[in-house]
């Protein structure tokens, strides 16, 4: 064993990204065993590795784990990504699970029917603007750090960042009335363990493409 953790997944974002991203502002090496077809998938959940026959799952320090989140808890706790107690810790949650409900919308966005879509898209792209970063931004506004939670990075800075980028994907001056989120966006891209991992080249994956859907619905389904 290399002692580094191991990632099984697809080579999409899906549900494993976010793991990738926080194990990259760690900086922590891991290496990926992607699930290229159904057999693969079958395997893992035969010989028992998916407690609840679910990915993602993260081989780390002799466990196998499932759940994103519990496998996001992990990481940001051995990694010093979660807060100096647990005041501290109810903020990042919060932030966390904010920001994840807003990256599921985009997440899932690509999934709806094709008469559908562009309405599930403006609905959350109009979250964003209006419910979400007007929030961080007052954060970052009231707080009067660098970061959302103390004064040091954590695991929701990490999340905001990269829903940040999600979001811009589709719509480019997403960030436009929000200078406060501008500054953050530039300053946490560029420390050195997050501008590595936002490089060509990275384990960081690309937006999944309509071309793609038949090869995950034949192994998930």
């Amino acid at each position: 064993m290399s002692g580094k953790p191991v990632l099984h997944y697809t080579s999409s974002r899906g549900r494993m990204e976010s793991i990738r991203w926080l194990l990259a502002a760690a900086g922590v090496e891991f290496e990926e065993r992607f699930i290229e077809k159904k057999e693969d998938f079958q395997k893992l959940k035969s010989d028992g590795s998916l407690l609840f026959q679910q990915v993602p799952m993260v081989e780390i320090d002799g466990m196998k784990m499932v759940q994103t989140r519990a496998i996001l808890n992990y990481i940001a706790g051995k990694y010093n990504l979660y807060g100096k107690d647990l005041k501290e810790r109810a903020l990042i949650d919060m932030y966390v699970e904010g920001l994840a409900d807003l990256y599921e919308l985009i997440l899932t966005n690509i999934f709806q029917p094709a008469d559908k879509k562009e309405e599930h898209l403006a609905n959350a792209l109009d979250k964003a603007a209006n419910r979400y970063f007007p929030v961080f931004e007052k954060v970052l506004k009231d707080h009067g750090h660098d970061f959302l939670v103390g004064n040091k990075l954590s695991r929701a800075d990490v999340s905001l960042l990269e829903t940040i980028l999600v979001v811009e994907e589709c719509k480019p001056d997403a960030l436009a009335k929000f200078p406060l989120l501008q500054s953050f966006k530039a300053r946490v891209s560029n420390i050195p363990n997050i501008k590595k991992f936002l490089q060509p080249g990275s384990q960081r994956k690309p937006r999944l493409q309509e071309k793609d859907l038949p090869k995950l619905m034949a192994i998930f389904h």
